[in-house]
């Protein structure tokens, strides 16, 4: 059987905890670290490579855009740091340039592989890499609103006493400051949710503001951000058809189209499959368009 194999671009604090992530849960045969710091992707190579006594038999190096030739899954981490208070957008013009360097490389040595992009504005930068390459979409995925559902679904499930596992839940559109929660959706073995709605607005808020939060306290977010990716990566490589929320490019949904927005996809080894149209309010519905011109605009920033 082939070997599968995970390039991991950027070698940060995102990058760096999605490696070892995907290492300790063995999820792939080869992963490579790229980091226009070798250097530091080096020694977190190194680092990482000490414990494969307790784990089990992934290769994993430091290497160079080469290294991305026959990789089944590109994940691209890297970029500026958000800084305490900025909002992602804000990183838009910076991350363009970076993103722009990296894909310029890839396609050199890739043409078939899946681009898994993580770097915010992440839906922007989607948006960009598919521009880019030319790729067919199912195969340029940004990590999307999977994070953002995950922080939903275990703040419903503090409140509700009940594991977040079984709260069924989702945030959509923008990863970011225009994202929305699907209230009208949301429940726990098909039951609709009973919260006041005093405490929906908080479980939102907190949903929405939890980077800037975690931003404040320790200057970067990466724990849960890799697992999310590491989740993703496992869909795509055991070809699960999981249903994920992954930012993906739209094309008449609900009347919107062409930009890329974190909606519920089966993913699988294919990349997104299919994308899944939510029965959304009146009211959701507004917000999700609200949510699609906002990112349209700085889609049309970058194309400049």
């Amino acid at each position: 059987m082939k070997k599968t194999k995970i390039v991991v671009i950027g070698s940060g604090a995102v990058g760096a905890t999605t490696a070892y992530t995907l290492m300790i849960r063995n999820r792939t045969d080869e992963l490579v670290l790229i980091d226009a710091n070798h250097s530091k992707a080096a020694g977190d190579a190194l680092d990482i490579n000490h414990g494969i006594p307790f784990l089990g038999t992934t290769k994993l190096w430091a290497g160079t855009y080469e290294d991305c030739k026959d990789a089944d899954i590109i994940v691209i981490t890297a970029g500026a740091a958000q800084r305490e208070g900025e909002p992602r957008t804000e990183l838009l013009k910076r991350n363009a340039m970076i993103m722009d360097s990296i894909l310029t490389e890839v396609v050199k040595y890739n043409t078939d592989g899946i681009l898994l992009l993580a770097s915010n504005p992440v839906d922007v930068m989607s948006y960009f890499a598919w521009s880019k390459t030319g790729w067919p979409v199912n195969r340029v995925i940004g990590s999307g609103t999977l994070l953002d559902s995950a922080r939903f679904r275990y703040l419903i499930g503090n409140h509700l006493n009940i594991d977040p596992r079984s709260v069924h839940a989702h945030i959509i559109g923008e990863h970011g400051d225009s994202e929305l929660p699907v209230w009208s959706l949301a429940n726990v073995a098909g039951i609709p949710l009973e919260i006041e709605e005093e405490h929906k607005e908080d479980i939102f808020s907190n949903t929405v503001n939890a980077a800037y939060k975690i931003i404040s306290a320790k200057g970067a977010t990466y724990y849960a951000i890799a697992l999310a990716l590491d989740r993703i990566c496992t869909a795509i490589l055991k070809d699960e058809g999981a249903v994920l929320n992954v930012s993906t490019l739209l094309n008449d949904y609900h009347g919107i189209s062409d930009v890329y927005l974190g909606v519920p996809c089966i993913v699988d080894r294919s990349g997104v499959r299919n994308v899944l149209r939510l029965d959304l309010s009146k009211d959701e519905l507004a917000l999700l368009k609200r949510s699609a011109d906002k990112l349209k605009e700085l889609n049309a920033t970058v194309s400049r």
